[in-house]
Formats: structure tokens, C-alpha cells, sequence
């Protein structure tokens, strides 16, 4: 690859793939040997896992109240080897849908780290942390500190305390349709060498499951949603958007009494975004950065940006003489209203949480969203269940609760706080401010937004992401757990003839270094892949991998 020159523009999308929707949708039936479900749910994360909860328990209560409609077979698929592994997030979660979920249960009983105390946000420069009044959107007065993979591990206890059949280390690998009706999920084979064929031992061939209903829970980016929305030209007013956020949990020598939030720099003339760093306990802090991915700067790199934030005195002070312990990578859909698809909902089919976009921005929060959503499915499929009658038609129920609900309510008073920073870092916090103050009146109607891979970017110098308290990629990698077998086929699908300005930005782009420039080619190192979706965002396409590959988070 030739030399780059500095302000050379780069178009990502003019590089990237297209979605195979031959290879997602198939349209057969299940195999004779299929796995029979009534409803199947695609992701144990939280809304999966809630909307599990929900349909089980009101399948038990319908059957003791003698109106109910039978046993019911639920089961949760989900790719990591075991449930929590790849569940990345900040996280401080409103209990809300705690409280709907389990009614009566003492606070000690929930899976939650310790209640936000003092919370403190600050505007950065290179040097100085100026601290300013925390945006309404940002309080979290009654809000609790959580690991979301014990979260997500202590839900996946309750879904099987109540029957409910999990089934981890099964990434869906494509939907099974028949007309325009989901009829279930194949998965994805195991034991396959680099050459795509049965490789020495271990070989499992695909396995289809069959369901009356399919919920897509698949998180953020959901190749199975992505293939869904478009075979069934389902709009949205905008384009989804996303931000990447890298995060490390930190062995630390002092206590941390309060939760930071900072803006400005290091993103203040490129990108939206900013940092967090949150007491999970006395001696473990769990700090990251999120950066918008419409970023100018095809050389900006999120990792590096997180390396070099944590230099800066305010947050230096913490980590000095502590130890990363772990790492780990994840987009974040943060189009908010505007980027809901039409509908959720089909003939057979349910799309809940992060890969419906139900996150809001201006209050860094999805958790709770996703779980009343999984929550709102869960009601319409038992509904339709009972009226024998999973049609389009039959789910719609669900769309119209979630756009009823305070998820919509509050995705729409905030619609377009997100959106004003299109305009710049200080354009956007003046219509930030007035969105606030008028109860998002003001800025008004729709701030039209383009995908981030159409977001024309300029070549220009890398960030420093060095100093005492860095680690490189290849270290994160290894502190993710990541545990892919380095013989199985790429699952990332790279575009024909990438020029060097593009290959330059995937290197940097991508926070686990998959991409790397080798002289004139580009080498895709695939098992180095920590599944952040980065690479689906801007550049090459991203399918599951066998079952269990990827990171293996513990307190993320």
C-alpha cells in the first residue's frame, strides 16, 4: 500500500459489503431434526433474558388461573460459552424495570453493585478538569452502580428457575422464513477449520430451531435484525448511528467516593462522546470512553483516545498504582427516536433492546429500556399465543406498547439532544441546553442524519496513546479472555480492492487490532475480534462465529 498523504479523504462506505441476505434469510423450513420451541429468543442479554422471564411466568399463572394456554416451550440462544461472557456496559441502571420484574424483592436480592452516592461531571482540557452542574438528562439520584454480566448471570437464574431452556455457545447464523412469516433460527456450525470445511474433530453441523415467534435480542447491531428490516424494507426516519465505547475495570489503591462523567477533551474537535469512571467497589473502579463513530479523522483510534485520557490529573489520580484487570469493547446505537425502526414487530417475529435501538443518549442509558421492552414482547406473544394468531397482524400489540410506553416517552423528549452535536461540540451543547430547558420542543422537528459509513472522513495525525498507565491492543485483547481458536474461518468480510487510506482506517478504527497494514496488503488478525461491531459499522461486515469464540467478560 502506497503512503498516505495528510487530508487524503476516505469514504468508508463506498468499501463496504454489502449484507448477504441469501446467506441470513433462508427460505426453507426447518429440518426434520429441528429443536421444537414455541418462542425462541436470539440474545441473553437483558431484554432477552426479561422478555424469557415475563412469558414464562405468565404462562404459569394463565395455566394455575385455568385460562392459560398450555405449557409453553421458551428457550434463549446465545453465542457465548456462557451467559454474561459478552455483555459489555457502563453501568449505572435505573432499578425501574427491576422493580416491574420482580415486585417484593428486597434490594439485596438484585443483582446491583452499590446505589450512586455523589456524582460529579467535568469539562476537560489537555490539562484542567473544570467541573460544571450535572445536565438534568445525567442525574442519577436513585440510579444503581452494576456489572452487567452479573446482571445478566443472575437474570439467566431466574429464567431457569422458571423453566426456561438456556442454551448457550448457539449463535443464530440466519432466520428460517417461509413467505413473509419467521418460522425460526438456523445456528451456526462448530468445528470448522480455516478453509470453511469440518476441520479434525469436534465438528457440529448446524442446527435449526423451529418457533411460532422469534425475538431478536441480539444487542446492538444485530446482523439477524440488520437482515430482517431490510428484506422487509422496514424505515425509519433516520438511520441508526453509533458510538464505540472501550472500557477497563481497575484494581485501584483508594476508593473512588463518586461517579465521573467528562466532556470536551479529548474529542472536543472530532466526534461526540466522552468518559465515565464508576465505583463498583472500594477497590475496583470501572472506567471507559465513548466516542461517536461519524468521526472526521480516519486515524482517530478509541483505545488509544482512552489510553491517553487516563493521563490526565483527574483521572491519573485514581489509577496510580492500581492494575487493569480487564478490557473489553462495544458499539452503542445512539440514534434514539428518530432511528426506531416502524415497526418492531412482524409475522413471527419480536425485535427488543439495543437491536431495536432503545437507548437514549443524552441519559447514558438502555438497560432498564431493554428490559421493559423484553418485558412488552413477552405480553404481546403470550397474547397472540392465546389467540392462536402470531401473524404481523397478531404481534402488533407489542410496536404499539413499546411506542405508548415511557421508553418511547423518553426517547422522544430527548430526540434530538444526540443529534444537535452534529453541528459541532459547542453547537451542539447550546441546543442541548435548549432541548432541556423546553422539554425537547426546541431545537424542533427532525435533525436529518446520514449512516456513519456515508460520514466523508480526512486523513489526519494519530493520537499519543502512550505513557505509564497504557496498554497495547494486544495486551486488551488478552485481558478481555478472549478465547477464539486461531484456526477458524474469518468471519469478517472485507471489501474488494481496499485502498491504503481505508485500510489505514480500519487499523486504527478497530480497538482489539484486527487490522493491520502489512507493506501493501491488509492482514485481518479475526480471532483477535472481541465482537464490537466497530468493523459492521464502517467497514468490513461481521458475522458469529462458532459458539463460544469472542471475549469471556467477567465483571464487565
Amino acid at each position: 500500500m502506497s503512503a498516505i498523504e495528510p487530508g487524503s479523504p476516505v469514504h468508508p462506505g463506498r468499501h463496504q459489503p454489502g449484507l448477504p441476505l441469501a446467506e441470513l434469510i433462508v427460505g426453507e423450513p426447518p429440518g426434520e431434526e429441528a429443536v421444537p420451541l414455541d418462542v425462541v429468543f436470539v440474545g441473553a442479554g437483558p431484554a432477552g433474558l426479561s422478555g424469557a422471564i415475563e412469558l414464562a411466568r405468565l404462562a404459569a399463572e394463565g395455566n394455575e388461573a385455568g385460562d392459560g394456554v398450555g405449557e409453553i416451550e421458551i428457550g434463549v440462544l446465545d453465542k457465548a460459552e456462557g451467559l454474561g461472557d459478552h455483555n459489555l456496559s457502563g453501568a449505572v441502571i435505573n432499578p425501574r424495570s427491576f422493580r416491574e420484574l420482580f415486585p417484593g424483592m428486597s434490594w439485596s436480592d438484585l443483582p446491583l453493585r452499590r446505589p450512586v452516592g455523589r456524582e460529579a461531571v467535568y469539562l476537560l482540557t489537555g490539562r484542567r478538569a473544570l467541573r460544571i452542574p450535572a445536565p438534568p438528562t445525567m442525574r442519577n439520584h436513585g440510579n444503581h452502580i452494576a456489572s452487567i454480566c452479573e446482571v445478566v448471570r443472575w437474570l439467566g437464574e431466574r429464567a431457569e428457575e422458571l423453566g426456561v431452556m438456556i442454551l448457550p455457545g448457539f449463535p443464530a447464523d440466519a432466520l428460517l422464513v417461509e413467505g413473509d412469516a419467521v418460522t425460526g433460527v438456523r445456528t451456526a456450525p462448530r468445528g470448522l477449520g480455516r478453509d470453511g470445511r469440518p476441520g479434525g474433530g469436534g465438528y457440529m453441523p448446524p442446527v435449526d430451531v423451529a418457533a411460532r415467534v422469534t425475538v431478536l435480542s441480539e444487542g446492538t447491531r444485530g446482523t439477524l435484525t440488520q437482515a430482517y428490516l431490510e428484506w422487509q424494507h422496514v424505515r425509519s426516519a433516520n438511520p441508526q448511528i453509533y458510538s464505540l465505547g472501550v472500557k477497563e475495570l481497575w484494581q485501584v489503591p483508594r476508593p473512588l467516593d463518586r461517579i465521573i462523567h467528562t466532556m470536551g477533551w479529548p474529542l472536543i474537535g472530532d466526534g461526540f462522546g466522552g468518559s465515565f469512571v464508576y465505583p463498583l467497589a472500594d477497590d475496583l473502579v470501572a472506567l471507559g470512553l465513548v466516542a461517536s463513530l461519524d468521526y472526521r479523522n480516519a486515524r482517530l483510534d478509541v483505545h488509544g483516545l482512552l489510553q491517553r485520557i487516563k493521563h490526565h490529573p483527574l483521572l491519573r489520580g485514581i489509577l496510580e498504582g492500581g492494575e487493569m484487570v480487564e478490557w473489553g469493547a462495544k458499539t452503542i446505537p445512539e440514534g434514539g427516536y428518530h432511528s426506531l425502526p416502524e415497526r418492531r414487530h412482524g409475522s413471527g417475529v419480536c425485535i427488543v433492546g439495543d437491536a431495536a435501538g432503545y437507548v437514549d443518549v443524552a441519559s447514558l442509558k438502555g438497560i432498564h429500556y431493554a428490559m421493559h421492552s423484553g418485558v412488552l414482547a413477552a405480553r404481546a406473544i403470550y397474547r397472540a399465543l392465546r389467540a392462536d394468531d402470531v401473524s404481523e397482524a397478531g404481534l402488533a400489540s407489542y410496536t404499539e406498547a413499546v411506542d405508548r410506553s415511557f421508553i418511547a416517552a423518553d426517547l422522544r423528549r430527548n430526540r434530538n439532544m444526540r443529534l444537535a452535536f452534529k453541528s459541532g461540540f459547542f453547537a451542539g451543547g447550546v441546543k442541548a441546553s435548549l432541548a432541556t430547558v423546553t422539554g425537547g420542543r426546541v431545537p424542533g422537528g427532525r435533525i436529518a442524519t446520514a449512516p456513519d459509513a456515508s460520514e466523508r472522513k480526512v486523513m489526519g495525525a494519530p493520537a499519543d496513546g502512550g505513557g505509564p498507565l497504557a496498554v497495547s491492543k494486544v495486551d486488551a485483547v488478552f485481558r478481555s479472555g478472549n478465547q477464539t481458536r486461531d484456526d477458524l474461518p474469518s468471519h469478517l468480510s472485507v471489501g474488494e480492492d481496499v485502498p491504503a487510506e481505508v485500510a489505514e482506517m480500519y487499523v486504527h478504527m478497530c480497538p482489539a487490532g484486527v487490522y493491520e497494514r502489512d507493506g501493501d496488503r491488509l492482514r485481518v488478525n479475526a480471532p483477535n475480534c472481541v465482537d464490537c461491531k466497530a468493523t459492521d459499522v464502517l467497514g468490513p461486515r461481521w458475522s458469529p462465529r462458532e459458539g463460544g469464540s469472542g471475549p469471556r467478560y467477567r465483571r464487565m
